[in-house]
């Protein structure tokens, strides 16, 4: 029998995440204070976040930083989670590409993002922080969040983007299974949403409508803190735990990847499978090629520019040097909520604009295509923003029967509209990208 899964022991988790900012040929731009503009140090972001997120953001030395055992004891539940070879999909598409796999849906969240919700939690809770304030697109961050701050002892309220929280309620019940405060955002709670509903009292919102919420209620509550689940660094540096058990793991398979493929929101997705092989390509000249796969409908790799921009609609955030498509993007309300983030972050940013990895976007159609194959195939129904990865890793696949074989690597209600033939495609065009774009723009003036 073909072996499919391999499986490391509990032993094997890793005890420290991979800082790739510390390899880098060419460092990241410094983040900037939005009131001075000049480079942030640590204990700027400390109103914020708590200390210990603060100074992991901003760490450009360590190659390592320790995982505390607190963190791997509850990591424990679930990792190490298995990588899986999609012989099945092989087969259907007569590829002699070799597909591998890493399923993260086996945490109790359901998604990687448990990753660093339990890193964030703990390093709140070991500050003496008793609330925790978030934002959340399609739900899989804030489910995660608040599962980490029920096990850590954390009041935990999340602002989720309306368009998901009024097509997504399971989503919502997740939450509140956990005991968090959900509020659809934007909302009449805050300043940052009653000026956006001011404005327009239908606004769907986005993810950077919820952040700038999140963050307000985090900055006016007493010992409170705001916990972001991507872009930022810091939660890039926890998901690495990710790419690190990857590599074991193919060392059993006998296999080491010539392409790394994850979807691509703000980058803890891609950063979390990626990092770990991307340091021998910078340090031991390996030729692995790594794609973010993104929506068409929201192409800040792709087609955006690469500037100082806020990481919210409100500039609450300091100015992010990134891909970006503005920071008063409206997305459209696409089924991958995940992925409807108008920046890239800082770290996949640098490395985009340095040629060590690339993008593709994709229409949400031939993702639904590609996830209901996938399910088909390997038994698994993956969520809209995983079908972005699986779609580009089925295009990567399908040029093997010309060019030989390859070994890929894919990190895995919106179904009803792609069955039924009502699911539409939304392609951001020139015109509407010039407008979002001329918010980043004013800003590097």
């Amino acid at each position: 029998m073909k072996q499919k899964k391999f499986i490391l022991p509990e032993s094997e988790i890793p005890t420290a995440w991979f800082n790739i900012q510390a390899i880098m040929p060419n460092k990241p731009l410094p983040i900037l204070h939005p009131g001075t503009r000049q480079p942030l140090k640590a204990e700027d972001l400390y109103p914020i976040f708590c200390e210990e997120c603060s100074n992991q953001e901003l760490d450009t030395t360590h190659e390592w930083i320790p995982i505390p055992e607190e963190v791997r004891q509850q990591y424990a539940a679930y990792r190490c989670t298995p990588l899986v070879r999609a012989y099945d999909l092989e087969e259907a598409l007569g590829t002699p590409a070799h597909i591998y796999f890493k399923n993260e849906s086996v945490s109790p969240a359901g998604s990687h993002k448990l990753n660093s919700a339990l890193a964030q939690a703990y390093y709140a809770k070991k500050q003496g922080i008793t609330n925790i304030t978030t934002e959340t697109g399609a739900g899989q961050w804030g489910g995660a969040l608040s599962y980490a701050a029920k096990k850590f002892g954390i009041d935990c309220a999340v602002y989720m983007v309306k368009a998901s929280y009024n097509q997504k309620p399971y989503r919502r019940s997740i939450m509140q299974c956990f005991d968090a405060a959900i509020t659809p955002s934007p909302s009449m709670s805050t300043r940052a949403g009653k000026d956006i509903l001011t404005i327009n009292p239908n606004d769907q919102g986005s993810l950077g409508t919820a952040i700038s919420e999140a963050i307000e209620l985090a900055v006016s509550t007493p010992n409170c803190k705001y916990t972001l689940g991507s872009v930022l660094n810091h939660v890039c540096l926890h998901q690495t735990v990710i790419g690190l058990e990857a590599e074991k793991q193919m060392e059993l398979a006998g296999e080491y990847p010539d392409i790394v493929i994850a979807c691509f929101g703000g980058g803890s997705n891609f950063s979390g499978i990626a990092y770990p092989f991307m340091r021998h390509n910078i340090q031991d000249g390996r030729k692995t090629r790594f794609i973010a796969a993104e929506p068409s409908s929201c192409p800040k790799l792709t087609r955006g520019k690469f500037e100082y921009d806020f990481g919210d609609e409100a500039g609450l955030t300091p100015l992010l040097p990134m891909y970006t498509i503005g920071h008063t993007f409206k997305p459209a309300t696409i089924h991958a909520g995940g992925l409807r983030y108008h920046g890239a972050g800082v770290i996949m940013s640098q490395l985009m604009k340095d040629g060590f990895m690339e993008a593709i976007d994709l229409d949400q159609t031939e993702t639904f295509k590609a996830g209901v194959l996938f399910a088909r195939t390997e038994g698994i129904i993956p969520a809209p923003e995983s079908c972005h990865a699986i779609a580009a890793t089925i295009r990567e696949a399908l040029k093997c029967k010309e060019t030989g074989e390859k070994h890929g690597f894919v990190d895995m209600s919106a179904y009803d509209s792609y069955f039924s033939g009502e699911m539409t495609n939304y392609v951001l065009t020139d015109e509407e990208l010039a407008k979002y774009q001329a918010s980043a723009d004013a800003l590097n003036q």
